[in-house]
């Protein structure tokens, strides 16, 4: 949401990686866990599934490897965020099976260039499977694009090639790997293959927010009004015709080049997921905004990561989907904070600009404070507690323990957590306060926030539980960084501003696992249309 203090992790530079035995015994733990977990849930309840699918199991039993690492980044100095020798976009944020996508790269200068397209997963801890390489194409320069209205930067770039997506491309995020053959410069361009399949999980990845905070080609995010580069007004607008600038916060993470955010808080999460062969299908932030129908698909809604960015049709969309007895999971933080409008762009493609319209929640004098341009916004959107169990307010930034608050609660089961027992840096760098009035909310986890290891700066966060009206439930983790509890995966980078969190920790891991698990026991929903 705002600028936070800039710090490179070297903690984790050599990422840990599950072995084969560490993935069996979670398996095991996992059964356990979740049939533990079940003794709390209504014993009529019905069981998850008559019978799992094994997709993602048997995909990640396919051969992976570690070649879809950028091993030769580099970065325009005179742009802080940019690859010109070798930078592209796709054309859509998310494509089905039989469906196309074109891909859309410059190089500068003109170099011939490969692309390789992988998806990322478990794939016996290499972290991705290779699905498609392209001969070598011929490169060019292409035009950087005009400022228009409300500073939008929207290439219209002649694509390099399209492909049409193979039916037996399990839905996912994948990677496509450019490489400058005159001096082997490297990025990436990224994109998710979704389905309409049943699934136990929906893993909707938070495109808007990466798009919001990319700066491409040097200071034209969401956040630049021309005059300020950490600016929460209106009257900006970001286009995903763009290629994705280098992440602009916190670490140093080459990754993140053409990748936005998806290294620094998603990935180890779906590593982790699919390590244990969770039923997972994957969805862009636009495809809750568009295709409501599709979030009955699922017994459980996962929102990893930095989720900042929601339209109010995601936002009433999703309620409705609580009401109809889907469990959603907010293993995010600064999430549903921002409002946006989609528009199309000037080839008349919708969804592909938004802009920044209001705050979803009541402004305070405090968040004006801290950021003066919140002040124009027209806050009259709904309240994101109202959705999440709380929101985020001021001082918004900070860091702490992530407390147990209620240790009878099923979701510390099976963790050994006493009351005041706390998971070292977890909460952070954003997080969520001022949990909402909710009939059956529960506060499981909350403690003062820091700016530094000892020095509290004011804030509270509050991790939260509430009940849906179908016996489904509603959590709320409150912190950006819950995935580092879970795995670190080959090129995972431990973020540290404010505090560090630890790693992975078999108690975030016994958690999830029982959020999951609830989810799974706890399943009896409606589809939208039904009263």
């Amino acid at each position: 949401m705002s600028q936070a203090k800039r710090s490179s992790s070297n903690s984790s530079a050599n990422p840990s990686v599950i072995s084969r035995r560490k993935m069996i015994q979670q398996t095991i733990a996992l059964s356990a866990g979740a049939a533990l977990t079940g003794c709390v849930t209504n014993p009529n309840s019905p069981p998850a599934t008559a019978k799992p699918s094994n997709l993602i199991r048997e995909e990640n039993a396919r051969p992976g490897t570690r070649d879809w690492l950028l091993t030769n980044t580099r970065i325009d100095p005179k742009t802080k965020y940019r690859c010109p020798w070798i930078e592209g976009y796709c054309s859509r944020t998310s494509v089905r099976a039989g469906e196309e996508i074109s891909f859309h790269v410059s190089t500068n200068p003109p170099s011939p260039f490969t692309l390789e397209i992988f998806r990322m997963g478990y794939y016996g801890g290499d972290g991705g499977r290779l699905m498609r390489t392209f001969k070598p194409m011929p490169g060019a320069i292409q035009p950087d694009p005009p400022i228009s209205k409300n500073r939008v930067r929207e290439c219209q770039w002649s694509p390099c090639t399209k492909i049409k997506i193979p039916r037996d491309w399990l839905s996912g995020v994948y990677l496509g790997k450019l490489t400058a053959l005159n001096d082997g410069c490297q990025s990436y361009v990224i994109f998710i293959v979704r389905d309409d399949r049943q699934a136990d999980f929906i893993f909707q990845c938070s495109d808007d927010t990466w798009q919001a905070y990319n700066r491409w080609p040097d200071n034209f995010a969401l956040y630049d009004d021309g005059q300020n580069s950490w600016y929460w007004g209106n009257n900006v607008a970001v286009s995903f015709d763009r290629p994705y600038g280098k992440y602009c916060q916190i670490l140093d993470a080459p990754l993140t080049t053409g990748s936005g955010e998806w290294f620094l808080w998603e990935y180890p999460f779906a590593f982790w997921l699919e390590s244990l062969g969770y039923d997972l299908t994957y969805i862009s932030n636009v495809d809750t905004h568009t295709d409501p129908h599709g979030l009955s698909r699922a017994r459980g809604f996962l929102s990893i990561g930095h989720d900042e960015y929601y339209s109010l049709e995601m936002f009433r969309q999703l309620q409705a989907a609580i009401r109809h007895g889907l469990n959603v999971a907010f293993f995010s933080g600064d999430t549903c904070v921002g409002r946006i409008e989609f528009e199309p762009n000037t080839q008349g493609v919708p969804h592909r600009i938004f802009s920044r319209m209001d705050f979803f929640g009541p402004r305070t004098e405090e968040d004006v404070k801290r950021l003066p341009s919140m002040g124009q916004l027209p806050h009259t959107s709904p309240n994101a507690s109202e959705l999440l169990g709380a929101r985020s307010i001021a001082p918004f930034t900070g860091g702490a323990d992530f407390i147990c608050s209620a240790p009878d609660h099923w979701l510390f089961a099976h963790t050994g957590m006493k009351q005041g027992d706390g998971i070292p840096g977890l909460v952070g760098w954003e997080w969520h306060g001022d949990p909402a009035k909710i009939p059956g909310l529960e506060i499981v986890s909350t403690g003062p926030t820091q700016e530094a290891p000892g020095k509290l700066n004011g804030g509270i966060y509050t991790a939260t539980v509430y009940p849906g009206p179908k016996g489904n439930f509603v959590f709320n983790a409150s912190t950006c960084w819950w995935a580092d509890g879970l795995a670190a995966p080959p090129g995972y980078l431990r973020p540290s501003v404010y505090t560090t969190p630890h790693g992975p920790d078999p108690r975030v891991q016994q958690i999830t696992r029982n959020v999951l698990a609830r989810m799974l026991a706890n399943s009896a929903r409606e589809s939208p249309g039904k009263s």
